[in-house]
C-alpha cells in the first residue's frame, strides 16, 4: 500500500469585497481590538487618515496612522515596528495601499503579537492574502521574503476604490494571477511542498482555486480591464478583484510558485526591469515557464493572446531587456537558479536551460505581436 502525505491548506480567516467597504473597517477590526495603528501608502495618506480616525474615535477606538516609506526595507519595517510599539496596546496594525505597504503592516503586526488587516487600495499583486513580507533592497532589488505562520486576520477590499485605481495596476495584478495555475499544477507535477507551515502536499481545494483563478481570469479578464478604463465598478471587475487578491493569493501559498516567479527574482536584480511591474515582469515570466515545460501549443497561444489583448509583456523588449544581451540573461538565469522556487519546476533549470526559455518565449512574443498586427 502507497504511503500518502498530510496535505495543508491556509487562508486568511476574513474576506470581505464591495463598493464602500472603506467605511466598515472599524466594523470590522472591532472583534481583534480597540487600538490600532495603520501603514498607509503616500497617495491616501491624508485622506484617509483624517477620515479614519475620525471614525474609530466617534466608536470608542483609537487610531494612530503613519505613511508608508515607499520600499520595505528592513530599516523602513523597523521605523514602523518601532512607532507601533510606542502606542499603550496597540492590538491590530492596517495596511492600507499597495502590496508593499500591506507587507509592512504584516511584519510589524507578527512583531507586536497584534492582529494583521490588510486592505489593498489597488490589486496590482496578490500580497494581500499572503502569509510574508516581500523585503527589498533601497535600490528596489529583491532581497528576498520573510514567512509567517499565520495569515492576515482580515482582508477588506472597497471595490470602488481599486476600480479607480490606474488601469496599470490593475492589469498588473492579472499578470501576477495569470502564473497562480502554471506554478500550482508544477508543484503538484514535482512533488514540492507548499508554503503551509513547514511544507505538505497540495489539497484538491488549493488546485481548485488556482485552476478557477486562471479560467475567469480568460473568461473576464479583457471586459475587467475595459469597464476599470472606463471607471465603472461592475461584476466582471469585482471577478478579477476577486482573482488577483483571493484566488491568486491562497493559490501561491496553499500550492506554490515556480519559474514564473524565479525568474521575477532575476529580472528584479536587472536595472533595466525596474521600470515595470511586479505583475509585468511575473506574466513574461509565465510565458517562460510554458516554454520551458513545453505546455500544448493551445495553452501558450491562449496565454500570448490574453497578454497581448491586455497590454502584458510577451517579449524581453518590454520588460528592458534583449534577446541578444548574453549577459543580462545569464544573470536572470543565475538568481534564478537560486531562488527555492524553482525546485518546483518539473523539468531540468541549467542557467543555459534559463536563458534558452526566455529566447525561445521572446521568439514566440514577437512572432504573435507582429502575425496581430498584421490581422
Amino acid at each position: 500500500m502507497t504511503q500518502t502525505k498530510t496535505r495543508a491548506f491556509a487562508c486568511p480567516p476574513k474576506y470581505y469585497q464591495g463598493p464602500g467597504e472603506m467605511a466598515n473597517l472599524r466594523k470590522y477590526t472591532k472583534d481583534y481590538g480597540n487600538h490600532a495603528f495603520a501603514v498607509i501608502t503616500p497617495h491616501f495618506y491624508k485622506s484617509l487618515s483624517e477620515e479614519l480616525t475620525g471614525i474609530f474615535n466617534a466608536d470608542g477606538g483609537t487610531l494612530c496612522c503613519e505613511e508608508f516609506g515607499g520600499e520595505t526595507t528592513m530599516a523602513e519595517l523597523t521605523r514602523l515596528t518601532e512607532l507601533a510599539g510606542k502606542m499603550p496596546a496597540c492590538d491590530v496594525v492596517i495596511g492600507i495601499g499597495g502590496g508593499k505597504a500591506m507587507d509592512a503592516a504584516k511584519y510589524v503586526g507578527i512583531q507586536l503579537d497584534a492582529a494583521i488587516v490588510t486592505v489593498p487600495t489597488v490589486v496590482s499583486t496578490d500580497a494581500p492574502t499572503s502569509a510574508l513580507t516581500a523585503t527589498y533592497t533601497e535600490a528596489g532589488e529583491h532581497a528576498g521574503s520573510l514567512y509567517y505562520k499565520r495569515n492576515p486576520d482580515l482582508v477588506l477590499v472597497d471595490s470602488r476604490i481599486v476600480a479607480e485605481a490606474p488601469v496599470r495596476l490593475f492589469v498588473s495584478g492579472m499578470g501576477d494571477a495569470l502564473s497562480t495555475y502554471f506554478e500550482a499544477k508544477a508543484h503538484v507535477d514535482s512533488g514540492t511542498k507548499n508554503r503551509v507551515g513547514e511544507g505538505y502536499q497540495t489539497t484538491l481545494a488549493a488546485m481548485a482555486l488556482s485552476e478557477l483563478c486562471y479560467t475567469t481570469l480568460m473568461r473576464e479578464g479583457r471586459q475587467a480591464m475595459a469597464d476599470v478604463a472606463a471607471r465603472r465598478c461592475t461584476e466582471a471587475v469585482e471577478d478579477i478583484i476577486e482573482v488577483n487578491t483571493l484566488l491568486s493569493g491562497i493559490g501561491v501559498e496553499s500550492a506554490g510558485c515556480a519559474g514564473a516567479h524565479s525568474l521575477n527574482s532575476g529580472f528584479s536584480a536587472m536595472a533595466a526591469c525596474q521600470p515595470y511591474t511586479h505583475g509585468e515582469i511575473v506574466a513574461f515570466g509565465t510565458l517562460c515557464e510554458l516554454v520551458l515545460e513545453d505546455w500544448p501549443e493551445e495553452t501558450i497561444e491562449a496565454v500570448l493572446a490574453f497578454s497581448t489583448d491586455v497590454g502584458l509583456p510577451v517579449t524581453l523588449e518590454e520588460i528592458g531587456l534583449s534577446a541578444g544581451d548574453e549577459g543580462s540573461l545569464r544573470q536572470v538565469a543565475e538568481k534564478a537558479g537560486t531562488t527555492k522556487h524553482i525546485v518546483a519546476e518539473t523539468v531540468p533549470t541549467s542557467v543555459d536551460i534559463l536563458v534558452d526559455a526566455m529566447r525561445r518565449a521572446d521568439v514566440r512574443g514577437k512572432a504573435w505581436k507582429e502575425a496581430s498586427q498584421r490581422c
